[in-house]
Order: structure tokens, then sequence, then C-alpha cells
């Protein structure tokens, strides 16, 4: 069991390790690895087959959402008992964030990605512009059309994971929003301006995006902070971003009206 865990957590393949940390005394120290597959595997046992059903389940929703938790139960995994308590320590691999785009934005965006842990992949159908040289501290540089590129990979994105869309052109946004509609990607944003989001949204509708996908997509992108250079959209992006992730909901720019760039108050010192 324990060769399983080292062997996944090396190779950054998502892994949970479950443990009877209070309880009766012939279950302390009990434990199971969980590991999502497909197929689910579960080794190993906390005791009780009812027990190591519901403490798998629950360490699998830990495990997408790359939480560590002790979660309490009955002596057969009932809910809302505490005669059991289990720690369970998710081993996920770094969240991945997809940037359709190698625009002017998107450096600064891999950057400040970079820092908060993000593994950073940039695609973009042009070669000329999605060139390692232009992306040196992106994990990869994809030459590839969005939709194509998601077909891919799209099944391993998580709720944990960000896809952001920075194009304008509509043969490269449109198919990048839609199929990153059918994936479980937890943020998904585009940049543009309030007429280019309107006129967007638009053309997903025409294509046939219902209203319930089209509340996913955080268009503008970004918080309203102001923000005008790379390098403070890219903050306003993963502030996004990180709220998203912990279930907060702050100023967003899709929330607000009016113009995106407002004049700033020039601040003097007394």
């Amino acid at each position: 069991m324990f060769d399983v865990l080292a062997a996944d957590i090396k190779a950054e393949r998502p892994v949970a390790l479950a443990e009877v940390i209070e309880g009766p005394a012939d279950a302390l120290g009990s434990k199971l690895v969980v590991r999502p597959g497909p197929p689910v595997e579960i080794l190993g046992s906390l005791g009780n087959p009812d027990l190591d059903r519901v403490a798998g389940r629950d360490a699998l929703g830990e495990l997408a959402a790359g939480i560590t938790v002790t979660r309490h139960y009955g002596l057969r995994g009932e809910a809302r008992e505490r005669a059991v308590s289990v720690f369970i320590e998710s081993f996920a691999p770094p969240p991945r964030m997809i940037i359709f785009g190698a625009v002017d934005f998107t450096a600064s965006l891999v950057k400040i990605a970079k820092v908060l842990g993000y593994r950073v992949t940039v695609c973009d159908a042009r070669p000329v512009f999605a060139t390692r040289a232009r992306f040196p501290q992106a994990d990869e540089v994809i030459v590839s059309w969005p939709d194509r590129y998601l077909g891919e990979v799209g099944a391993t994105l998580r709720p944990r994971d960000a896809v952001c869309v920075l194009t304008h052109d509509p043969k490269f946004d449109v198919p990048a929003i839609v199929s990153a509609l059918g994936t479980s990607v937890g943020y998904l944003g585009a940049m543009g301006s309030r007429r280019t989001t309107d006129e967007r949204t638009e053309r997903l509708r025409a294509v046939g995006v219902d209203e319930t996908s089209l509340a996913r997509i955080m268009a503008p992108i970004g918080l309203d902070i102001g923000a005008r250079t790379p390098e403070e959209t890219a903050v306003a992006i993963c502030g996004e971003i990180i709220a998203f992730r912990a279930g907060r909901r702050p100023p967003s720019l899709r929330d607000q009206e009016g113009p995106i760039h407002r004049d700033r108050v020039r601040v003097t010192e007394p």
C-alpha cells in the first residue's frame, strides 16, 4: 500500500491517504489509500467495509478539491456522528492553468500563475507566436487549435484548474470556450472589452451554449481593481481565481457596469 502511495506521489498522480485517528482502539491507525483511476482503486481498510466505502468516497471528493481535512463518522460510516475521526490527506498534483492566446498579457499571467504554484500551459495555433522563447516560464507551449488541444486533455481538468482565454478572435475564443465548458474545470475566464464580451456571448448562444453554461464564464476576466498593465491584469485574473477556489465572490469585472478602464484618481502627498 505504501509503495503504491509513494510511487503515485513521486509521479505526481493524484492519491489520498485516509487514517483513523480517533475511535475504537482496534481501529486506530487503520489506513486506506484511495486512487481516483479510472477505475477507482481502494487499498487497505479502516476496519469496516461500510466505513471504507463512505470514507473512500469522501477522500475522492477532497482529492478533487486538493483539500486535506478530518472527517467524522459513525462506526459504519454514518453521517453526523463522531464515533470515528478519519484524517484524509490529499496528495494532489499542482493545479493546471491553460492559457489560450500567445498575446502581450500572456507572459505576465504565466509569471504570476507560477508563483501561485500552477502548472501552466500556453496554447496558440500560430507557431510564430507560440514559442518557448516568448514564454520561458511556462511548463508547456503548445501549437494547436484550442478545441483540438482540449479534446486531448479536457478530461483531466478538475475544479482546481483554470482556463483563461486571452484571444479576441472568434475563430479561436469561441471554440476554446465551448470546449472548456465541456470539462470540469473550476474557473473559465475570457478577456475582452464589454462590447467584445457581448458580441462573443451572442456567438456562443448562436452555437447552442445555454444560459447556465454562459454563467460559468467570467468575462470580462479578472477583478475590478483598476488594472491596466499586463502585470496588473495578471494580478486581477489570479485574484479572481483565488477567490473562486475559496468560495468567495469579490467584485469581478463581469458583475460590474460601465467602462473597464476608468480614469485613475491622482493621489498627492499631504
